[in-house]
């Protein structure tokens, strides 16, 4: 081993994927502080893919069950934006292939905004198929956020350009004559709902974005329309604009 640089062996580790590699066991019995250091990092980073493969391999579980009963082509749903004062409800729905692995994917709401824009391209280059619904606050001020929610979970999935056999949706039972199943907080326990849910969350956010630019005094690119101080004090000094769900509390204070 010695005969070897600590760059020959930081380069040989790079190869190593098994942690019963012999190459892995001489580098431990390295004297050499730098090895050590190398064989530490090594361990380090192999337990967290290891612990990243076992996460997927239980949010592939209820794929994995609907694909055992014949179903081929799965569709994740999930949707965004029930809570904020303004802005739309988005929703979409993911059909992942089979054999994909995108490691890390969960629960939007745990991954930081760098994180779900990566996961987004990922899910838009390796999808089968993705569909996005929007209603707009107008809507949402016709029906409920209940109702409202549910209608884009809807045209998320018509929106699709393949017709889903099976569809996994997160807490809600949609009106479709598709076999589903809802699954309370499965945007951490499914990743077709949580590829979904990544899908909805940076598109809402993106549109809020957009609206910044024609309400530059509401904040609407960091607070996304949640009901922030900012945002409140906004609300209060300008009244609501035309993206503001006006049967929203405090909003209506305002109309």
């Amino acid at each position: 081993m010695n005969t070897l640089t600590v760059k020959d062996i930081k380069d040989r580790l790079q190869e190593v994927k098994d942690e019963r590699d012999p190459f892995l066991a001489e580098c431990e019995k390295d004297q050499r502080k730098s090895v050590q250091t190398l064989v530490e990092q090594w361990l380090k980073k192999n337990a967290k893919e290891k612990a990243l493969k076992e996460q997927w391999e239980s949010m592939t579980h209820c794929e994995r069950l609907a694909r055992n009963k014949g179903f081929c082509i799965i569709a994740g749903i999930d949707e965004v934006g029930r809570g904020p004062l303004a802005g739309p409800v988005v929703a979409s729905a993911v059909i992942l292939p089979a054999e994909c692995e995108i490691l890390g994917l969960t629960d939007s709401k745990k991954l930081s905004e760098k994180k779900r824009e990566e996961y987004y391209e990922r899910i838009m280059n390796e999808a089968l198929g993705v569909g996005i619904g929007i209603i707009e606050a107008s809507v949402i001020d016709e029906m409920n956020i209940y109702e409202a929610s549910k209608l884009a979970m809807v045209k998320a999935v018509r929106e699709l350009s393949e017709a889903p056999d099976y569809l996994l949706v997160d807490a809600m039972t949609l009106p479709l004559d598709i076999p589903q199943s809802s699954i309370i907080k499965g945007d951490a326990k499914s990743v077709s709902i949580a590829a979904g849910a990544c899908v909805a969350k940076v598109t809402r956010d993106r549109m809020m974005s957009e609206y910044a630019k024609t309400y530059p005094m509401y904040g609407f690119e960091k607070h996304k329309g949640y009901g922030t101080k900012e945002h409140l004090e906004a609300l209060a000094a300008y009244g609501p604009t035309d993206i503001h769900r006006r049967t929203f509390a405090p909003v209506q204070t305002y109309c």
